[in-house]
């Protein structure tokens, strides 16, 4: 096992300092280890995961060569020939499990955004204290974008959401973790062919979550009335001048509705497999507000929004740069 950094490097040095995890410390399990602390039902920072990452390679003894970057691989007769920055390796097979989260996806769109815009992906953003004075705009509504708006507006700045194609969900679902319901109902044990179509749901977007001592919700309509401002998917920047496109209206009841089926999914595996005593009862959740008057347009050149952060992935070219980890 070959690794750029120290192990677990891209958990420590590549996420935001507030971020945990979205799952239950009691999901985080690995061949033959597991969570075993003393807040099961919490959620790990960032320095916690690379710990956690850290003791299993420990305990299983992983043959890791650590600080070892590779810079080519080649198909050879007998296999592959593996170039690294401390030597050569030939083997006869490769796992590339680099992930999906290494490099922004920045599209063409950005270029159009003014250079009076200080730009930046969830790839390289730490905290508030780093951008400058002044409003925020954050393109991506899926747990990355849905906790940045949240964490800076609460640093005291104006945040604006650019949201398009989302997933929406409760924290808390009759009384247990959302997550607890997605694998005790056996949502997650689908297997690939048994989905309709796989493309797409490759591509969903990460649900709105975050992981917090509270079990706090973190939804479009937590976002709206804490004062954070909702727009649609950015669509274009023309002239110094961000354009967002309409039906928001759409997008919410389209999230409310796969939500509110989800819920119906964990109704109907609760009726025979829990007793009334093991959860509360079904719960609906009120629908996503949509703004009074939908913004369209924003003019980057006014000085209202000197940061433009590029949130996470919500779908293919409806964002300035997308990152599916969070």
């Amino acid at each position: 096992m070959i690794e750029r950094g120290a192990v677990a490097n891209s958990w420590r040095r590549e996420r935001w300092d507030s971020l945990r995890l979205l799952t239950p410390n009691w999901q985080s399990r690995l061949p033959g280890y597991r969570y075993d602390g003393a807040d099961p039902d919490g959620f790990m920072a960032a320095s916690e995961v690379a710990e956690f990452v850290s003791r299993f390679a420990v305990v299983a003894d992983a043959p890791v060569r650590t600080h070892t970057t590779v810079t080519s691989v080649r198909h050879t007769d007998e296999g592959y020939h593996v170039t690294t920055n401390s030597g050569e390796l030939r083997c006869r097979s490769v796992v590339l499990a680099s992930g999906a989260c290494n490099l922004p996806n920045v599209p063409a769109l950005r270029q159009a955004v003014p250079t009076s815009i200080e730009c930046v992906t969830a790839l390289d953003y730490r905290n508030p204290d780093q951008l400058p004075e002044g409003g925020v705009l954050v393109v991506g509504s899926s747990a990355t974008g849905v906790q940045l708006a949240d964490e800076i507006h609460r640093s005291g700045r104006p945040v604006t959401l650019s949201v398009g194609e989302h997933v929406r969900l409760p924290r808390t679902y009759r009384g247990r973790d959302v997550l607890w319901w997605m694998d005790a109902s056996g949502i997650w044990n689908q297997r690939y062919d048994e989905i309709d179509d796989l493309a797409r749901a490759r591509g969903l977007p990460s649900p709105q979550l975050v992981g917090t001592p509270e079990h706090t919700t973190l939804d479009l309509n937590a976002l709206g009335a804490a004062g954070v401002q909702i727009v649609g998917r950015l669509s274009a920047v023309r002239d110094g001048r961000a354009l967002f496109s309409g039906g928001l209206r759409n997008l919410f009841a389209l999230a409310d509705l796969k939500m509110d089926r989800l819920l119906d999914t964990f109704d109907d595996w609760a009726r025979s497999h829990t007793r009334d005593a093991d959860v509360g009862p079904p719960e609906r959740f009120e629908p996503t507000r949509a703004p009074a008057s939908s913004q369209l347009g924003l003019d980057l050149g006014s000085g209202e929004i000197p940061f433009h952060h590029l949130g996470d992935r919500i779908s293919p070219g409806l964002q300035l740069a997308r990152r599916a980890c969070s």
